[in-house]
Protein backbone atom coordinates (compact mmCIF):
# COMPACT_ATOMS: atom_id res chain seq x y z
CA UNK A 1 0.00 0.00 0.00
CA UNK A 2 1.34 3.34 -0.99
CA UNK A 3 1.44 5.73 1.95
CA UNK A 4 1.54 9.44 1.51
CA UNK A 5 2.39 10.05 5.19
CA UNK A 6 6.00 11.04 5.81
CA UNK A 7 6.76 11.31 9.50
CA UNK A 8 8.90 14.21 10.66
CA UNK A 9 10.41 13.77 14.11
CA UNK A 10 10.85 17.01 16.01
CA UNK A 11 10.16 18.42 19.46
CA UNK A 12 6.94 20.23 20.30
CA UNK A 13 7.12 23.97 20.75
CA UNK A 14 4.14 25.19 22.75
CA UNK A 15 3.53 28.89 23.03
CA UNK A 16 2.03 30.11 26.30
CA UNK A 17 -0.06 33.25 26.65
CA UNK A 18 -0.28 36.31 28.86
CA UNK A 19 -2.17 39.05 27.04
CA UNK A 20 -5.13 39.63 24.77
CA UNK A 21 -5.02 40.27 21.01
CA UNK A 22 -7.01 39.77 17.86
CA UNK A 23 -6.43 36.64 15.78
CA UNK A 24 -4.36 38.56 13.22
CA UNK A 25 -2.09 40.28 15.71
CA UNK A 26 1.45 39.33 14.64
CA UNK A 27 3.22 41.56 17.20
CA UNK A 28 2.88 39.40 20.32
CA UNK A 29 3.62 35.64 20.15
CA UNK A 30 1.93 35.09 23.52
CA UNK A 31 -1.71 35.98 23.12
CA UNK A 32 -5.24 34.93 23.95
CA UNK A 33 -8.37 35.09 21.83
CA UNK A 34 -11.26 34.93 24.23
CA UNK A 35 -10.29 32.10 26.55
CA UNK A 36 -8.09 30.35 24.01
CA UNK A 37 -4.34 30.22 23.66
CA UNK A 38 -2.45 31.02 20.49
CA UNK A 39 -0.18 28.27 19.16
CA UNK A 40 2.19 29.02 16.28
CA UNK A 41 3.49 25.80 14.72
CA UNK A 42 7.03 26.23 13.48
CA UNK A 43 7.32 26.34 9.70
CA UNK A 44 9.50 23.83 7.87
CA UNK A 45 10.81 25.34 4.65
CA UNK A 46 13.06 22.64 3.26
CA UNK A 47 12.00 19.04 3.94
CA UNK A 48 10.68 16.94 1.05
CA UNK A 49 6.94 16.48 1.55
CA UNK A 50 5.63 13.48 -0.39
CA UNK A 51 2.10 14.59 -1.23
CA UNK A 52 -0.31 13.73 -4.07
CA UNK A 53 -0.12 15.82 -7.26
CA UNK A 54 2.83 17.71 -5.83
CA UNK A 55 6.60 17.67 -6.08
CA UNK A 56 9.10 15.85 -8.27
CA UNK A 57 8.14 13.05 -10.65
CA UNK A 58 10.72 10.32 -11.18
CA UNK A 59 10.63 8.76 -14.65
CA UNK A 60 11.33 5.09 -15.29
CA UNK A 61 11.77 3.22 -18.57
CA UNK A 62 9.51 0.20 -19.06
CA UNK A 63 12.58 -2.05 -19.19
CA UNK A 64 14.38 -0.36 -16.30
CA UNK A 65 16.81 -2.57 -14.40
CA UNK A 66 15.88 -2.91 -10.69
CA UNK A 67 19.17 -1.23 -9.81
CA UNK A 68 17.81 1.94 -11.43
CA UNK A 69 16.01 2.71 -8.18
CA UNK A 70 19.25 2.75 -6.24
CA UNK A 71 21.24 4.97 -8.60
CA UNK A 72 23.00 7.66 -6.62
CA UNK A 73 24.03 11.15 -7.68
CA UNK A 74 26.74 13.14 -5.96
CA UNK A 75 25.56 16.55 -4.75
CA UNK A 76 28.47 18.85 -4.04
CA UNK A 77 26.24 21.23 -2.06
CA UNK A 78 25.53 18.40 0.37
CA UNK A 79 28.89 16.68 0.17
CA UNK A 80 27.16 13.34 -0.29
CA UNK A 81 25.33 11.13 -2.78
CA UNK A 82 21.55 10.89 -2.88
CA UNK A 83 18.85 8.88 -4.65
CA UNK A 84 16.31 10.55 -6.90
CA UNK A 85 13.59 8.30 -5.49
CA UNK A 86 14.00 9.94 -2.09
CA UNK A 87 13.00 13.28 -3.63
CA UNK A 88 10.08 12.06 -5.75
CA UNK A 89 6.34 11.93 -5.09
CA UNK A 90 5.47 9.70 -8.05
CA UNK A 91 6.99 7.37 -10.64
CA UNK A 92 6.01 8.05 -14.27
CA UNK A 93 6.12 5.29 -16.89
CA UNK A 94 5.66 6.14 -20.56
CA UNK A 95 5.17 2.86 -22.34
CA UNK A 96 3.38 1.22 -25.25
CA UNK A 97 0.05 -0.50 -25.43
CA UNK A 98 1.86 -3.51 -26.93
CA UNK A 99 4.20 -3.85 -23.93
CA UNK A 100 1.28 -3.92 -21.49
CA UNK A 101 -1.05 -6.04 -23.61
CA UNK A 102 1.16 -8.34 -25.75
CA UNK A 103 -1.67 -10.76 -26.55
CA UNK A 104 -5.43 -10.51 -26.46
CA UNK A 105 -6.49 -10.79 -22.82
CA UNK A 106 -2.91 -10.89 -21.54
CA UNK A 107 -1.79 -7.99 -19.32
CA UNK A 108 1.82 -7.55 -18.27
CA UNK A 109 0.97 -6.07 -14.86
CA UNK A 110 -0.61 -9.40 -13.87
CA UNK A 111 2.80 -11.08 -14.21
CA UNK A 112 5.02 -10.01 -11.28
CA UNK A 113 8.09 -11.32 -13.13
CA UNK A 114 7.54 -9.17 -16.21
CA UNK A 115 9.57 -6.00 -16.66
CA UNK A 116 6.58 -3.82 -15.90
CA UNK A 117 5.61 -6.02 -12.98
CA UNK A 118 9.03 -5.61 -11.40
CA UNK A 119 8.95 -1.88 -12.03
CA UNK A 120 5.57 -1.50 -10.35
CA UNK A 121 6.72 -3.57 -7.39
CA UNK A 122 9.89 -1.48 -7.11
CA UNK A 123 7.85 1.71 -6.97
CA UNK A 124 5.53 0.28 -4.33
CA UNK A 125 8.48 -0.81 -2.19
CA UNK A 126 9.74 2.77 -2.23
CA UNK A 127 6.41 4.35 -1.45
CA UNK A 128 5.97 5.87 -4.91
CA UNK A 129 2.57 5.85 -6.58
CA UNK A 130 2.64 5.02 -10.29
CA UNK A 131 1.65 7.24 -13.22
CA UNK A 132 1.27 6.08 -16.84
CA UNK A 133 1.11 7.26 -20.41
CA UNK A 134 0.11 4.62 -22.97
CA UNK A 135 1.42 5.23 -26.52
CA UNK A 136 -0.16 3.69 -29.66
CA UNK A 137 1.52 5.63 -32.50
CA UNK A 138 4.21 3.63 -34.30
CA UNK A 139 5.84 6.14 -36.64
CA UNK A 140 8.97 6.80 -34.59
CA UNK A 141 9.15 3.95 -32.10
CA UNK A 142 8.01 0.82 -33.86
CA UNK A 143 4.97 -1.29 -33.09
CA UNK A 144 3.35 0.41 -30.12
CA UNK A 145 -0.07 -1.10 -30.85
CA UNK A 146 -0.32 -4.89 -30.38
CA UNK A 147 -0.07 -7.00 -33.53
CA UNK A 148 -3.30 -8.84 -32.69
CA UNK A 149 -5.23 -5.58 -33.19
CA UNK A 150 -4.02 -5.33 -36.78
CA UNK A 151 -4.56 -9.05 -37.30
CA UNK A 152 -8.19 -8.45 -36.32
CA UNK A 153 -8.51 -5.94 -39.14
CA UNK A 154 -7.74 -2.52 -37.66
CA UNK A 155 -6.80 -0.06 -40.41
CA UNK A 156 -3.54 1.83 -40.11
CA UNK A 157 -1.23 4.38 -41.67
CA UNK A 158 2.31 3.48 -42.75
CA UNK A 159 4.41 6.60 -43.08
CA UNK A 160 7.53 4.91 -44.51
CA UNK A 161 7.34 1.63 -46.43
CA UNK A 162 10.95 0.88 -45.44
CA UNK A 163 9.69 0.25 -41.92
CA UNK A 164 6.65 -2.03 -42.32
CA UNK A 165 6.37 -2.59 -38.55
CA UNK A 166 5.85 1.11 -37.81
CA UNK A 167 2.10 1.00 -38.08
CA UNK A 168 -0.06 3.75 -36.67
CA UNK A 169 -3.72 2.78 -36.21
CA UNK A 170 -6.44 5.16 -37.26
CA UNK A 171 -8.08 5.98 -33.88
CA UNK A 172 -11.57 6.28 -35.37
CA UNK A 173 -11.37 2.71 -36.71
CA UNK A 174 -14.05 0.54 -35.01
CA UNK A 175 -11.73 -2.45 -34.60
CA UNK A 176 -9.08 -0.28 -32.94
CA UNK A 177 -11.67 1.26 -30.64
CA UNK A 178 -13.09 -2.14 -29.72
CA UNK A 179 -9.74 -3.54 -28.57
CA UNK A 180 -8.50 -0.29 -27.03
CA UNK A 181 -11.70 0.00 -24.99
CA UNK A 182 -11.23 -3.53 -23.73
CA UNK A 183 -7.65 -2.71 -22.76
CA UNK A 184 -8.44 0.55 -20.96
CA UNK A 185 -11.25 -1.15 -19.05
CA UNK A 186 -8.82 -3.79 -17.80
CA UNK A 187 -6.22 -1.11 -17.13
CA UNK A 188 -8.75 0.83 -15.07
CA UNK A 189 -9.69 -2.24 -13.03
CA UNK A 190 -6.03 -2.62 -12.08
CA UNK A 191 -5.02 1.00 -11.50
CA UNK A 192 -8.12 3.05 -10.61
CA UNK A 193 -6.84 3.31 -7.06
CA UNK A 194 -5.47 6.59 -5.65
CA UNK A 195 -3.51 4.69 -3.03
CA UNK A 196 -1.34 3.20 -5.78
CA UNK A 197 -1.75 5.49 -8.78
CA UNK A 198 -0.71 9.15 -8.87
CA UNK A 199 -2.31 10.03 -12.22
CA UNK A 200 -3.00 8.67 -15.69
CA UNK A 201 -1.80 10.58 -18.75
CA UNK A 202 -5.10 9.86 -20.43
CA UNK A 203 -5.01 10.55 -24.15
CA UNK A 204 -1.99 8.75 -25.57
CA UNK A 205 -2.62 9.44 -29.27
CA UNK A 206 -0.22 11.16 -31.65
CA UNK A 207 3.56 11.09 -31.79
CA UNK A 208 5.02 9.93 -28.48
CA UNK A 209 1.50 10.05 -27.09
CA UNK A 210 1.81 13.84 -26.73
CA UNK A 211 -1.62 14.60 -28.26
CA UNK A 212 -0.25 16.28 -31.40
CA UNK A 213 0.39 14.92 -34.89
CA UNK A 214 -2.54 12.51 -34.61
CA UNK A 215 -3.15 10.73 -37.91
CA UNK A 216 -6.72 9.93 -39.00
CA UNK A 217 -6.36 9.50 -42.78
CA UNK A 218 -3.73 9.37 -45.44
CA UNK A 219 -2.46 12.97 -45.57
CA UNK A 220 -2.60 12.83 -49.36
CA UNK A 221 -6.39 12.52 -49.32
CA UNK A 222 -7.41 14.11 -46.00
CA UNK A 223 -9.43 17.34 -46.02
CA UNK A 224 -9.63 20.05 -43.40
CA UNK A 225 -13.32 19.37 -42.89
CA UNK A 226 -12.90 15.63 -42.32
CA UNK A 227 -9.91 16.20 -40.06
CA UNK A 228 -11.85 18.52 -37.74
CA UNK A 229 -14.80 16.14 -37.63
CA UNK A 230 -12.69 13.07 -36.88
CA UNK A 231 -10.55 14.94 -34.38
CA UNK A 232 -13.61 16.02 -32.41
CA UNK A 233 -15.23 12.57 -32.51
CA UNK A 234 -12.08 10.75 -31.44
CA UNK A 235 -11.30 13.28 -28.72
CA UNK A 236 -14.74 12.85 -27.20
CA UNK A 237 -14.53 9.05 -27.43
CA UNK A 238 -11.10 8.66 -25.83
CA UNK A 239 -11.67 11.19 -23.03
CA UNK A 240 -15.06 9.67 -22.20
CA UNK A 241 -13.42 6.23 -22.07
CA UNK A 242 -10.76 7.28 -19.58
CA UNK A 243 -13.23 9.22 -17.44
CA UNK A 244 -15.44 6.15 -17.22
CA UNK A 245 -12.57 3.81 -16.30
CA UNK A 246 -10.68 6.12 -13.93
CA UNK A 247 -13.19 7.69 -11.58
CA UNK A 248 -10.83 7.87 -8.57
CA UNK A 249 -7.50 8.84 -10.16
CA UNK A 250 -6.54 12.21 -11.69
CA UNK A 251 -6.49 12.23 -15.51
CA UNK A 252 -4.02 14.31 -17.50
CA UNK A 253 -3.89 15.75 -21.02
CA UNK A 254 -1.20 17.70 -22.85
CA UNK A 255 -2.18 21.32 -23.46
CA UNK A 256 -0.93 21.90 -26.98
CA UNK A 257 -1.87 24.52 -29.56
CA UNK A 258 -2.57 21.69 -32.02
CA UNK A 259 -4.09 19.14 -29.67
CA UNK A 260 -5.43 16.14 -31.57
CA UNK A 261 -4.33 17.65 -34.89
CA UNK A 262 -2.27 15.95 -37.65
CA UNK A 263 0.44 18.60 -37.25
CA UNK A 264 2.94 19.22 -34.47
CA UNK A 265 3.89 22.85 -34.90
CA UNK A 266 2.46 25.95 -36.47
CA UNK A 267 -0.27 28.43 -35.67
CA UNK A 268 -2.78 27.40 -33.00
CA UNK A 269 -5.83 25.56 -34.24
CA UNK A 270 -9.06 27.38 -33.51
CA UNK A 271 -10.57 24.29 -31.84
CA UNK A 272 -7.68 23.51 -29.47
CA UNK A 273 -8.92 25.63 -26.59
CA UNK A 274 -12.44 24.19 -26.87
CA UNK A 275 -11.26 20.57 -26.90
CA UNK A 276 -8.99 21.05 -23.90
CA UNK A 277 -11.66 22.93 -21.98
CA UNK A 278 -14.10 20.11 -22.68
CA UNK A 279 -11.59 17.63 -21.24
CA UNK A 280 -11.00 19.77 -18.15
CA UNK A 281 -14.75 20.05 -17.60
CA UNK A 282 -14.89 16.24 -17.66
CA UNK A 283 -12.28 16.05 -14.91
CA UNK A 284 -8.90 16.29 -16.64
CA UNK A 285 -5.91 18.21 -15.36
CA UNK A 286 -3.18 19.50 -17.69
CA UNK A 287 0.50 19.01 -18.45
CA UNK A 288 2.92 20.17 -21.11
CA UNK A 289 5.91 18.32 -22.50
CA UNK A 290 8.02 21.23 -23.81
CA UNK A 291 8.89 23.37 -20.80
CA UNK A 292 12.13 25.23 -21.43
CA UNK A 293 11.74 25.06 -25.24
CA UNK A 294 11.14 28.68 -26.19
CA UNK A 295 9.72 28.02 -29.66
CA UNK A 296 7.57 25.06 -28.64
CA UNK A 297 6.29 26.19 -25.27
CA UNK A 298 5.10 29.48 -26.72
CA UNK A 299 2.64 32.28 -26.17
CA UNK A 300 -0.44 30.11 -26.74
CA UNK A 301 0.67 27.52 -24.16
CA UNK A 302 1.63 30.20 -21.64
CA UNK A 303 -1.71 31.94 -22.02
CA UNK A 304 -3.61 28.67 -21.66
CA UNK A 305 -1.68 27.92 -18.46
CA UNK A 306 -2.46 31.40 -17.12
CA UNK A 307 -6.15 30.92 -17.78
CA UNK A 308 -6.24 27.76 -15.65
CA UNK A 309 -3.67 28.66 -13.00
CA UNK A 310 -4.94 27.73 -9.52
CA UNK A 311 -8.12 26.30 -11.03
CA UNK A 312 -6.62 23.16 -12.55
CA UNK A 313 -3.23 21.72 -11.49
CA UNK A 314 -0.40 21.78 -14.04
CA UNK A 315 2.34 19.18 -14.50
CA UNK A 316 5.49 20.00 -16.46
CA UNK A 317 7.95 17.99 -18.51
CA UNK A 318 11.17 19.49 -19.79
CA UNK A 319 11.34 19.52 -23.58
CA UNK A 320 15.04 19.56 -24.33
CA UNK A 321 17.04 16.35 -23.95
CA UNK A 322 20.49 17.57 -22.97
CA UNK A 323 22.23 14.20 -23.09
CA UNK A 324 22.96 14.18 -26.81
CA UNK A 325 19.80 13.96 -28.90
CA UNK A 326 18.86 17.66 -28.98
CA UNK A 327 20.82 20.78 -29.89
CA UNK A 328 19.41 22.72 -26.98
CA UNK A 329 21.91 25.56 -27.42
CA UNK A 330 20.03 26.57 -30.59
CA UNK A 331 17.00 27.58 -28.50
CA UNK A 332 15.82 30.99 -29.70
CA UNK A 333 16.03 32.41 -26.18
CA UNK A 334 19.81 32.52 -26.59
CA UNK A 335 20.17 31.55 -22.93
CA UNK A 336 21.44 27.99 -23.34
CA UNK A 337 25.14 27.38 -23.84
CA UNK A 338 26.44 24.22 -25.47
CA UNK A 339 27.77 21.90 -22.80
CA UNK A 340 25.79 23.60 -20.04
CA UNK A 341 22.65 21.61 -19.25
CA UNK A 342 22.25 23.72 -16.12
CA UNK A 343 21.16 26.57 -18.42
CA UNK A 344 18.25 24.42 -19.61
CA UNK A 345 17.38 23.45 -16.05
CA UNK A 346 17.19 27.16 -15.19
CA UNK A 347 14.94 27.82 -18.19
CA UNK A 348 12.63 24.97 -17.20
CA UNK A 349 12.47 26.21 -13.62
CA UNK A 350 11.61 29.76 -14.66
CA UNK A 351 8.86 28.57 -17.02
CA UNK A 352 7.50 26.32 -14.26
CA UNK A 353 7.39 29.20 -11.79
CA UNK A 354 5.54 31.34 -14.32
CA UNK A 355 2.94 28.63 -14.93
CA UNK A 356 2.66 27.76 -11.23
CA UNK A 357 3.18 24.04 -11.81
CA UNK A 358 2.52 21.47 -9.11
CA UNK A 359 4.97 18.86 -10.40
CA UNK A 360 8.35 18.92 -12.15
CA UNK A 361 10.20 16.04 -13.79
CA UNK A 362 13.27 13.93 -13.18
CA UNK A 363 13.20 12.68 -16.77
CA UNK A 364 15.26 9.64 -17.78
CA UNK A 365 18.67 10.87 -18.93
CA UNK A 366 18.21 14.30 -17.33
CA UNK A 367 18.32 13.36 -13.66
CA UNK A 368 22.07 13.61 -13.23
CA UNK A 369 22.22 17.23 -14.36
CA UNK A 370 19.52 18.18 -11.86
CA UNK A 371 21.47 16.77 -8.94
CA UNK A 372 25.04 17.41 -10.06
CA UNK A 373 24.64 20.74 -11.87
CA UNK A 374 21.41 22.31 -10.60
CA UNK A 375 20.69 20.98 -7.12
CA UNK A 376 19.87 24.46 -5.86
CA UNK A 377 16.88 24.43 -8.21
CA UNK A 378 15.82 21.03 -6.91
CA UNK A 379 15.79 22.51 -3.42
CA UNK A 380 14.04 25.68 -4.57
CA UNK A 381 11.21 23.74 -6.14
CA UNK A 382 10.80 21.76 -2.93
CA UNK A 383 10.55 25.02 -0.96
CA UNK A 384 8.80 27.28 -3.49
CA UNK A 385 6.93 25.11 -5.99
CA UNK A 386 3.69 23.16 -5.94
CA UNK A 387 1.83 23.47 -2.64
CA UNK A 388 3.37 23.62 0.83
CA UNK A 389 0.74 23.92 3.54
CA UNK A 390 0.86 24.67 7.25
CA UNK A 391 -1.22 26.29 10.00
CA UNK A 392 0.60 29.38 11.20
CA UNK A 393 -1.90 30.38 13.92
CA UNK A 394 -4.26 28.20 15.95
CA UNK A 395 -6.27 29.35 18.98
CA UNK A 396 -7.16 26.48 21.33
CA UNK A 397 -8.36 26.14 24.93
CA UNK A 398 -5.95 24.88 27.58
CA UNK A 399 -8.79 24.10 30.01
CA UNK A 400 -12.44 23.38 29.42
CA UNK A 401 -15.36 21.84 31.27
CA UNK A 402 -16.64 18.55 29.94
CA UNK A 403 -19.42 19.13 27.42
CA UNK A 404 -18.62 22.80 26.85
CA UNK A 405 -18.36 24.41 23.44
CA UNK A 406 -15.35 26.33 22.19
CA UNK A 407 -14.37 28.12 18.99
CA UNK A 408 -11.13 27.01 17.35
CA UNK A 409 -9.72 29.80 15.21
CA UNK A 410 -7.16 28.51 12.74
CA UNK A 411 -5.25 30.15 9.91
CA UNK A 412 -3.46 28.40 7.05
CA UNK A 413 -0.76 29.36 4.58
CA UNK A 414 0.44 27.92 1.30
CA UNK A 415 4.03 28.95 0.60
CA UNK A 416 4.14 27.25 -2.81
CA UNK A 417 3.40 28.87 -6.16
CA UNK A 418 0.97 26.05 -7.06
CA UNK A 419 -2.19 25.04 -5.24
CA UNK A 420 -3.74 22.07 -3.49
CA UNK A 421 -6.21 20.70 -6.08
CA UNK A 422 -8.93 19.54 -3.72
CA UNK A 423 -11.43 20.77 -6.31
CA UNK A 424 -10.73 18.17 -9.01
CA UNK A 425 -13.68 15.77 -9.53
CA UNK A 426 -11.72 12.66 -8.54
CA UNK A 427 -11.01 14.18 -5.12
CA UNK A 428 -14.35 15.99 -4.83
CA UNK A 429 -13.27 18.19 -1.91
CA UNK A 430 -12.50 15.17 0.25
CA UNK A 431 -9.55 16.76 2.06
CA UNK A 432 -10.45 18.92 5.07
CA UNK A 433 -8.81 20.37 8.14
CA UNK A 434 -9.45 18.31 11.25
CA UNK A 435 -8.53 18.66 14.91
CA UNK A 436 -8.10 15.68 17.17
CA UNK A 437 -7.83 15.09 20.88
CA UNK A 438 -5.27 12.44 21.76
CA UNK A 439 -4.82 10.43 24.93
CA UNK A 440 -1.53 9.83 26.73
CA UNK A 441 -0.63 7.11 24.19
CA UNK A 442 -1.28 9.42 21.21
CA UNK A 443 -4.44 7.51 20.36
CA UNK A 444 -7.29 9.53 18.88
CA UNK A 445 -10.28 9.82 21.19
CA UNK A 446 -12.14 12.56 19.33
CA UNK A 447 -11.96 14.09 15.82
CA UNK A 448 -13.49 17.40 14.77
CA UNK A 449 -13.64 17.99 10.98
CA UNK A 450 -14.04 21.58 9.81
CA UNK A 451 -16.14 21.07 6.69
CA UNK A 452 -15.91 24.77 5.84
CA UNK A 453 -12.13 24.65 5.45
CA UNK A 454 -11.18 24.51 1.78
CA UNK A 455 -7.49 23.89 1.00
CA UNK A 456 -7.89 24.50 -2.75
CA UNK A 457 -8.44 28.19 -1.92
CA UNK A 458 -5.14 28.59 -0.07
CA UNK A 459 -2.84 30.53 -2.39
CA UNK A 460 0.59 31.98 -1.87
CA UNK A 461 0.66 35.19 0.18
CA UNK A 462 -3.05 34.86 0.95
CA UNK A 463 -3.63 33.29 4.38
CA UNK A 464 -7.07 31.77 5.04
CA UNK A 465 -8.75 31.88 8.46
CA UNK A 466 -11.65 29.90 9.92
CA UNK A 467 -13.71 29.96 13.12
CA UNK A 468 -14.77 26.43 14.01
CA UNK A 469 -17.20 25.60 16.83
CA UNK A 470 -16.75 22.26 18.59
CA UNK A 471 -18.29 20.51 21.60
CA UNK A 472 -15.72 18.87 23.85
CA UNK A 473 -17.88 16.05 25.19
CA UNK A 474 -15.14 14.00 26.85
CA UNK A 475 -14.53 12.65 30.31
CA UNK A 476 -12.38 14.69 32.65
CA UNK A 477 -8.70 14.19 32.10
CA UNK A 478 -5.62 15.35 30.23
CA UNK A 479 -5.53 15.29 26.42
CA UNK A 480 -3.44 16.72 23.60
CA UNK A 481 -4.73 18.88 20.77
CA UNK A 482 -3.52 17.86 17.30
CA UNK A 483 -4.25 18.94 13.75
CA UNK A 484 -4.11 17.38 10.27
CA UNK A 485 -5.54 17.60 6.78
CA UNK A 486 -7.58 14.42 6.60
CA UNK A 487 -9.14 12.35 3.85
CA UNK A 488 -12.83 12.32 4.68
CA UNK A 489 -13.35 9.37 2.34
CA UNK A 490 -10.90 7.29 4.39
CA UNK A 491 -12.30 7.57 7.92
CA UNK A 492 -10.73 10.99 8.47
CA UNK A 493 -7.17 9.70 8.44
CA UNK A 494 -4.39 12.29 8.11
CA UNK A 495 -3.47 12.35 4.43
CA UNK A 496 -1.34 15.42 3.62
CA UNK A 497 2.13 16.09 4.98
CA UNK A 498 2.30 19.56 6.51
CA UNK A 499 5.31 21.88 6.41
CA UNK A 500 5.91 22.04 10.17
CA UNK A 501 8.67 21.31 12.63
CA UNK A 502 6.49 19.84 15.35
CA UNK A 503 6.03 16.41 16.86
CA UNK A 504 3.92 14.23 14.59
CA UNK A 505 2.28 11.01 15.73
CA UNK A 506 2.78 7.72 13.94
CA UNK A 507 -0.62 8.21 12.31
CA UNK A 508 0.17 11.70 11.06
CA UNK A 509 -1.39 14.07 13.60
CA UNK A 510 0.61 17.24 14.35
CA UNK A 511 0.64 17.75 18.12
CA UNK A 512 -0.15 21.31 19.25
CA UNK A 513 -0.76 21.70 23.00
CA UNK A 514 -2.26 20.02 26.05
CA UNK A 515 -5.90 20.28 27.13
CA UNK A 516 -7.28 19.71 30.60
CA UNK A 517 -10.94 18.65 30.62
CA UNK A 518 -12.49 19.33 34.02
Amino acid sequence: MIKYLFVLIASVQLLACSSCSSKDDESDPETYQGNNTLVKPRYNRSSVLHNPLNGWVMYAARDADPSYWDTEYYVSDLGMSVKASDYASACYIRTSWASLNPADGVYAWENPDSGIGKLIRGAEERGLPIAFRIVVDGRDQGMNTPQFVFDAGAEYYLEDSRFPDRRTPYPQDPVFQQYYTRFIEAFGEAFNDPAHTAFIDAYGLGKWGEAHNVIYEDPATATAESTERLKSEVFEWVTDLYVRCFSEVPLVINYHRLVGHPESWGSPNENSDKLLTDAINKGYIIRQDAFGMTDYYGDWEKQFARSWKHKCPIIMEGGWITTGTHRYWTDSSGKYREGHPEDVRQGEFEASAEAGVNMMDFRVGEVRSWFENSFSLVQRFISEGGYRLYPDRVYLPEKISAGDRTVITHRWRNTGWGYFPNNIPQWNYKYKVAFALLDADDQVVKVFVDEKSEPSEWLKDTPSSYDFEVDVDLDAGKYTWAVAIVDTSEDNHPAINLAVNEEITAKGWVKLMDLQVE
